[in-house]
């Protein structure tokens, strides 16, 4: 008997959806090999156990029934599947998937919106597989090396900081040209039932604040929104008159921007959920903030915690892939479930 997430159970799905998307083909003087759905159900199938593209070539060709499954005679060399990648992951064609996939919710009675809240989150991916220890040891010996250099010249660097251990100059010139380039993922989740309504990517780790407009009109477009909860990060007078005043969706967020203060906020908005989180009204709702969390520790978790694109244009696809994986996944969970 196959798992929840049976990996034969989502490439049939990832097809399933390519099919009622996707032209078969780009044009009518192109190859007619593999249409972009087989392609997309590949490259789905890639991301799902985290392979390369070469790795993806051998496990389908190992695996002729699979093929059989989707139409597939042979399977797709990794040149195709690195060029498909490209031209099928679009940000209209994403959209048009996440479109599909909260319907297929909506329509079996899982995305419970009236009963449970939006939550929204982010986080960051590595940009290569390097570990946190690897990190530090790195930093470690970078500081080491220049004590040394600092001690065979006789003099004291300025580089190098007054307590022993701590960061110097450089080391922190590389952290802030690392968290410029650093992949962030920002996410709506049905917090009933972990499915992604909305999804936004960036190349850098500012604010999460400007990212609430986008990920809550996705989301209210595609389902009947009633509530949203986020954390301080989101926390903004405007964001809060966007999701009550014009949309109509209630909007919990702890005022915790700006300076430590004992004063109430200025907004209205602000000042009415620091007088509610004072007396914890909003508990039970706000506490379904961390099924937003759940979801980044799923995607990290079965997929990698580390991107394998080396462009920012292509890390912004395989983030919004790994969204797309995710959110098959537990629509081929509901399909099994269903047999």
């Amino acid at each position: 008997m196959e798992t929840s997430q049976s990996p034969r159970m989502v490439f049939i799905t990832a097809h399933f959806i390519g099919k009622r998307l996707f032209r078969n083909y780009a044009g009518p003087f192109c190859r007619h090999d593999f249409t972009r759905a087989q392609l997309f159900a590949c490259l789905v199938l890639r991301e799902f156990f985290g392979l390369s593209y070469r790795g993806t070539e051998q496990l389908l060709r190992d695996s002729p029934h699979w093929l059989a499954e989707i139409g597939l005679r042979v399977a797709p060399d990794h040149n195709t599947l690195w060029r498909a990648f490209t031209a099928i992951l679009q940000t209209r064609r994403v959209n048009r998937v996440l479109d599909v996939i909260t319907a297929c919710f909506r329509r079996a009675g899982r995305l419970r919106l009236r009963e449970k809240p939006l939550a929204l989150d982010s986080t960051c991916f590595e940009q290569r597989h390097r570990s946190l220890h690897y990190d530090r040891r790195c930093r470690q010996m970078q500081l080491k090396s220049q004590a040394k250099s600092g001690a065979k010249s006789g003099a004291k660097s300025e580089e190098m900081p007054e307590k022993p251990g701590s960061w110097g100059e450089s080391v922190n010139a590389s952290r802030r040209r690392r968290l410029r380039t650093m992949p962030k993922l920002s996410v709506a989740v049905a917090s009933s039932c972990h499915l992604i309504l909305a999804a936004k990517v960036r190349i850098g780790n500012g604010s999460d604040a400007p990212d609430f407009d986008n990920l809550l009109m996705r989301s209210w477009e595609r389902a009947n929104v009633k509530t949203v909860v986020a954390d301080a990060g989101y926390d903004s007078e405007a964001n809060h008159r966007i999701a009550r005043q014009e949309m109509g969706v209630r909007s919990i967020i702890p005022p915790g921007i700006g300076r430590p203060t004992s004063k109430l906020p200025r907004g209205r908005w602000r000042r009415h959920m620091a007088r509610r989180f004072a007396k914890k009204a909003d508990k039970k709702l706000y506490g379904q903030r961390s099924q937003s969390e759940t979801v980044h520790s799923m995607i990290k978790r079965n997929q990698g915690s580390a991107l394998r694109s080396r462009t920012p244009e292509r890390r912004r696809q395989e983030m919004m892939l790994r969204v797309l994986t995710h959110n098959i996944a537990l629509l081929a969970a509901i399909e099994q479930d269903k047999d």
